[in-house]
């Protein structure tokens, strides 16, 4: 029966940290973002980062209590469901024209290689230590390099030139409140957000421990729990530059989330996890 009641905390707290994050976290920085004017590239990458948090929690907090395995399985497995649910998101409003351009092909490319370097890892039992922090940490830097330089030479910056000088004077005027409101609004989910990441570590705790239940299952559960936030925002913003009659942005939008992703998973988030496990076993 305890095994039942751990197991029912353990969906409700992940499913809540999925909740927050589809409907506080994720819209507060889209309104951020559009109250500041940005690109579709850069709210991608905000997405991204802000799709990223639940796995930043639960692969954290499951390094914390010694489930270094669960973390690992938790990113693969978000980084491989994240890359099927973009491309069924395309492919679902018709959108695959878009990737024929040389940015979002690359954008492609190195999502493809955030997949399989974990996975390489694994076959070749290449372990996750803190020698692979630097290592990913340069990685993550050369990721961002190649990504901002092929959006310059291979994406048409017209439209988004044009709509900054459009809404230049309003930028300015709203700048500061826009990011008082959304700062305080993001304080308050971040609170919330670690609140249940430690409810949900001590669950983890008693089921890989208490119960004996292999931290694969864990792991695997967790990326499929932690990626729900990312379906949803690759749906929205295709659909939301749908409706301005600009689809091309909703699909560079929805791609700049997924590398963004997918690359703070393995590279940034991982190496997190790792440090926080070397340091505290």
């Amino acid at each position: 029966m305890n095994v039942i009641l751990e197991l029912f905390k353990f969906i409700f707290y992940s499913g809540f940290i999925v909740i927050i994050s589809k409907y506080a976290l994720v819209p507060v920085l889209r309104n951020l973002a559009e109250g500041l004017n940005l690109k579709a590239k850069t709210v991608g990458n905000i997405a991204g980062v802000a799709t990223s948090v639940p796995e930043l929690l639960t692969s954290s907090f499951s390094a914390f209590t010694g489930l270094i395995s669960a973390s690992v399985y938790n990113i693969i497995s978000s980084n491989v469901i994240n890359a099927i649910q973009y491309l069924i998101s395309i492919f679902l409003n018709k959108n695959q024209k878009y990737l024929q351009n040389k940015a979002l092909k690359t954008d492609l490319i190195m999502v493809f290689i955030t997949i399989l370097i974990p996975i390489s890892m694994l076959i070749t039992n290449i372990e996750f230590s803190i020698g692979t922090v630097p290592i990913f940490i340069l990685l993550f830097i050369f990721f961002y390099f190649i990504n901002h330089n092929v959006h310059k030479l291979y994406i048409n910056k017209k439209t988004n030139q044009d709509r900054e000088i459009e809404n230049e004077t309003k930028f300015l005027k709203g700048k500061k409140k826009v990011i008082i409101k959304y700062t305080i609004y993001l304080i308050i989910i971040s609170l919330l957000l670690y609140i249940l990441g430690n409810l949900l570590s001590n669950t983890l705790e008693s089921l890989c421990i208490q119960f004996k239940i292999p931290q694969i299952i864990i792991g695997i559960l967790l990326g499929f729990i932690t990626s729900i936030p990312e379906l949803i925002t690759f749906f929205e913003s295709q659909k939301h530059y749908k409706k301005q009659e600009d689809t091309a942005d909703g699909v560079i939008e929805a791609t700049n989330n997924l590398l963004t992703s997918n690359v703070l998973n393995l590279f940034i988030i991982q190496s997190i996890a790792t440090i926080i496990f070397t340091i505290k076993h």
